[in-house]
């Protein structure tokens, strides 16, 4: 699985360089957005899905997994670069409100820095 880490004052950006997100990928994203949260204490963090054309349920567990990892600790995630095909299987599961999406990197960043 190919990705990039990099930060941004107290917000993380999560690059996933991969054209599918599918059952093939979920299990070791999820052992890293694991290891983001826990061990590096990660509360903010963006996803950036510029390079993912497909996604399935297990790609959708992984992200609900990360979500889930920065709420616990008061925080917050935000996706970037969503393609309208991801977005809409977001938008179909009903998830919309619980991975927001960010039309921009600025409006991210913006709406992460909010948090305390």
């Amino acid at each position: 699985m190919n990705f990039e880490v990099k930060y941004q004052d107290d917000i993380t950006i999560f690059k996933l360089n991969e054209k599918k997100l599918n059952s093939q990928i979920s299990g070791y994203l999820k052992g890293e957005f694991t290891i983001l949260t826990q061990a590096e204490n990660v509360r903010k963090l963006i996803i950036d899905l510029s390079e993912v054309e497909q996604c399935d349920s297990s790609g959708l567990s992984a992200l609900l997994l990360a979500q889930r990892e920065v709420r616990e600790k008061g925080g917050a995630l935000r996706l970037l670069n969503v393609n309208p095909d991801i977005q809409h299987l977001i938008k179909l599961s009903f998830l919309e409100n619980v991975l927001p999406i960010c039309s921009s990197y600025e409006k991210a960043i913006q709406e992460l820095e909010n948090i305390e």
